[in-house]
């Protein structure tokens, strides 16, 4: 199997992640910050370690500022409806997951105001139509760091400035850049930053972050036990238990802790450089496949490492349906859980193919796809029969 869809959660995962997670169930085991034995306490410092990790890796002064979630959709519903009420306006753009705007759906529903900026036809937004979408009742801005249909990066630290300049809240979703792209949330004035640990931080599924600046209140999505304060009928005010009710994936939190062992000792920079040469290996390759059209900025100077693209007019699900089942190729094909992004690259009927590269795929992989590419065109290979071609 070539793994192309990375995009969605990274595979393989380093070694160190297995093992770390493999002894935190058999060696350790125990409920963090639930009781006082030996076995808690170990558990609590694995927690306690993991976020430590996350807080240097985003220059982040306070380690209890992060939350744990489940995954950044998590997040992302603890930022968007703990900071928003009745009344309130809101910028983001039209390249965002629907884990920003369906919670932004429902808000609508409930009062809020919603400001979408148009982006061009390469996903990139003009912090101009930002400004000028400002006004009395704005609290904050909501954007995506890179596009996950397009790749694009969008100039995060530029609105920061704004956001700063104007008084608003800035909310990132950084789903496809953390632990890949440098982020410091004090330099880009990020009030909020929300992330999966399974996907380019290379830890597994089930784990999520919210960071939240001090000064930050949000109403709490869920209450229940903490471990702390347990005489306090409400919620406890202090971070993180205000936003931690229940049990954490303490392995999974593990295993994301030795994901960023990996990320450290590797290199952020050498992991992004591999998997952007592999991009643009990808892309001037697909120069010599008749009817490939690639969407998102020319070249991998303004993008994330990973590549959307057509067949001519053929659905994109029948694509990945002849790439999984008669290449062993498997990547994403559909609308990306972004109809708006598709709505704005005008792919929104046939869909696209997306390849999303990690440091794990090597330059014959990617040499391989071109060749399956180009015998599906050349022969017009059809789908596979009794494929549906999903293009969720």
């Amino acid at each position: 199997m070539i793994y192309f869809d990375n995009a969605a959660t990274s595979w393989p995962k380093p070694a160190g992640v297995i093992e770390a997670m493999r002894h935190c169930i058999e060696e350790v085991g125990a409920n963090p910050g639930r009781s006082g034995h030996k076995m808690s306490l170990e558990a609590n410092k694995l927690v306690t370690g993991t976020r430590e990790r996350l807080a240097s890796l985003f220059n982040i002064d306070d380690p209890e500022q992060i939350v744990f979630t489940l995954n950044a959709t998590d997040a992302l519903n603890l930022a968007i409806k703990g900071l928003l009420n009745e009344g309130d306006h809101v910028i983001t753009s039209s390249m965002e997951h629907n884990s920003v705007t369906r919670p932004l759906y429902v808000l609508v529903q409930k009062g809020v105001k919603v400001t979408k900026i148009n982006c061009d036809m390469e996903g990139r937004i003009n912090l101009k139509d930002i400004e000028a979408a400002i006004n009395s009742a704005t609290r904050a801005i909501i954007i995506t760091h890179a596009s996950n249909v397009s790749g694009t990066l969008m100039p995060v630290g530029e609105i920061g400035s704004l956001a700063k300049r104007k008084g608003l809240r800035l909310l990132v979703d950084a789903a496809q850049t953390a632990g890949l792209f440098a982020i410091d949330v004090k330099d880009m004035n990020i009030d909020l930053l929300a992330f999966p640990g399974h996907k380019s931080l290379m830890g597994p599924p089930g784990t999520g972050v919210l960071y939240i600046k001090d000064g930050v209140n949000l109403v709490p999505l869920k209450e229940g036990g903490t471990g702390s304060h347990s005489e306090v009928p409400g919620q406890p005010e202090m971070m993180p238990e205000r936003y931690e009710s229940g049990t954490l994936n303490t392995v999974g939190i593990a295993g994301l802790g030795a994901g960023l062992d990996f990320i450290k000792s590797e290199g952020m920079d050498k992991i992004r450089k591999h998997e952007l040469d592999l991009a643009e290996r990808f892309m001037v390759g697909t120069g010599g496949v008749k009817g490939i059209k690639l969407y998102g900025v020319k070249g991998v100077g303004g993008r994330v490492p990973m590549v959307s693209f057509s067949v001519g007019d053929r659905p994109a699900g029948e694509i990945g349906a002849i790439l999984d089942q008669r290449f062993d190729i498997a990547c994403r094909a559909g609308l990306h859980c972004a109809p708006d992004a598709h709505r704005t690259l005008g792919t929104f009927e046939q869909k696209l193919v997306r390849f999303s590269f990690s440091y794990f795929n090597k330059q014959e992989e990617i040499d391989f796809a071109l060749a399956s590419l180009r015998e599906i065109v050349e022969t017009n290979m059809p789908a596979p029969e009794g494929s549906e071609g999903c293009g969720c």
